[in-house]
């Protein structure tokens, strides 16, 4: 888990998705307005990008937004490894996309925020490009193949320092072609990170998002404890942890339709990522 010497940074860095071409996630640059060269560049004005921050300095943590108003955001990360392509060939699983979340957050018109792996987006394109197609969907980084950043991280096989800062960036530039809501978020396996890992991460101007609800949907086999899990932590600005991995998560899409019901009992109104942080 996370050590206690990370900056802990809440809100201000996100702001709206950016209009116009596709930005290139792999570029810390904004993305291009399009315009011709003959307008003085002063004139024209891009949207920053959500969780797009300062290259060369440590990338900050974000756990949660403002605890004002009501909204929350909804994540969900998509892990794979090689070991979860593998099971893939050789049939011991059926699918590593869950669908049915997909769909439930597409009828109920609920905003989410979709952490991706490199190898998932590669191993479902049909399914990234759904995601990307939503309006009310942002992407964002959960490495290329869900590889340890630290020792002791949940027995997951540890990068070294040196091929950290690759390993996001390629990722980054395997989501851009897709489109939508491109951000500059990012989360690490596990949510393990330390110093040496937050400051490989400095070319690359992202914001590092962990969460303040773990919803604890990897292995499950129940879903009532997902939903107690999230509604007995969840409060204004909460980040919500959740996976679209069907095979290893299976509990997530019969927990969902109970918690987005308890959170509208409680007042509570799902958000994208990037309007939680800036909320307020």
């Amino acid at each position: 888990m996370p050590t206690s010497d990370r900056p802990v940074f809440v809100g201000s860095s996100a702001s709206s998705p950016p209009a116009g071409p596709a930005w290139d996630g792999a570029s810390s640059a904004l993305p291009s307005t399009g315009v011709s060269p003959a307008v003085p560049s002063a004139s024209v004005s891009s949207p920053p990008v959500p969780g797009a921050t300062q290259t060369g300095t440590r990338a900050p943590v974000v756990d949660h937004g403002p605890r004002t108003g009501a909204k929350v955001a909804l994540t969900f990360d998509a892990d794979m490894t090689d070991g979860m392509l593998a099971s893939l060939r050789a049939g011991k699983v059926k699918s590593y996309a869950n669908l049915r979340i997909l769909d439930l957050l597409e009828r109920e018109q609920v905003p989410a925020t979709f952490f991706l792996t490199g190898k998932w987006v590669q191993r479902y394109p049909d399914v990234t490009r759904r995601i990307a197609g939503n309006p009310r969907f942002e992407l964002a980084n959960h490495t290329y193949g869900h590889a340890a950043f630290t020792a002791d991280c949940y027995d997951l096989p540890r990068l070294p320092v040196d091929e950290l800062a690759g390993d996001v960036a390629k990722t980054f530039e395997v989501i851009a072609p897709y489109g939508g809501r491109q951000t500059r978020y990012f989360r690490f396996p596990g949510l393990c990170h330390d110093a040496a890992a937050l400051d490989a991460l400095a070319p690359l101007g992202v914001t590092v998002v962990d969460g303040d609800v773990v919803s604890g949907d990897p292995f499950a086999t129940a879903w009532k404890p997902l939903v107690r899990a999230v509604l007995d932590h969840v409060r204004p600005g909460s980040v919500v942890i959740m996976h679209v991995t069907e095979a290893n998560a299976a509990m997530t899409d019969e927990a969902l339709p109970h918690i987005l019901a308890g959170l509208r009992e409680r007042g509570l109104v799902p958000a994208s990522l990037s309007e939680v942080l800036a909320d307020g």
